[in-house]
């Protein structure tokens, strides 16, 4: 199993950027990929974007496409969410997961962080 932890969350203002922060550790030679999730109070999970851990592609919701980049540093095991023109409607707790199936993009997860906050003022 790879336990993920996220950080980078917090306050920053309308229009500003953040970036955030998912470390692997354990078994990570069976991600195959890995994604991005938030969740806002009293809404559903919202999916983010995803990227393969070992090959190359990514997959991004409609929602965020222009304004969040995801990429990764395998030798740190890390992966990122670089988030730019964020709007209060961006506030959330954001998730990292890891799935360890061969379906691309994949359609469940495996494995997940405990999140970080991210809260965007006006």
């Amino acid at each position: 199993q790879v336990q993920l932890v996220e950080s980078g969350g917090g306050l920053v203002q309308a229009g500003g950027s953040l970036r955030l922060s998912c470390a692997a550790s354990g078994r990570t030679f069976i991600t195959y990929a890995m994604g991005w999730f938030r969740q806002a109070p009293g809404k559903e999970r919202e999916f983010l974007a995803v990227i393969k851990w070992s090959g190359v592609g990514t997959y991004y919701a409609d929602s965020v496409k222009g304004r969040f980049t995801i990429s990764k540093d395998n030798a740190k095991n890390t992966l990122y969410l670089q988030m730019n023109s964020l709007k209060p409607e961006d506030t959330a707790l954001y998730n990292c997961a890891a799935d360890y199936g061969t379906t691309w993009p994949p359609r469940k997860y495996d494995s997940w962080g405990q999140g970080t906050q991210v809260t965007v003022s006006s």
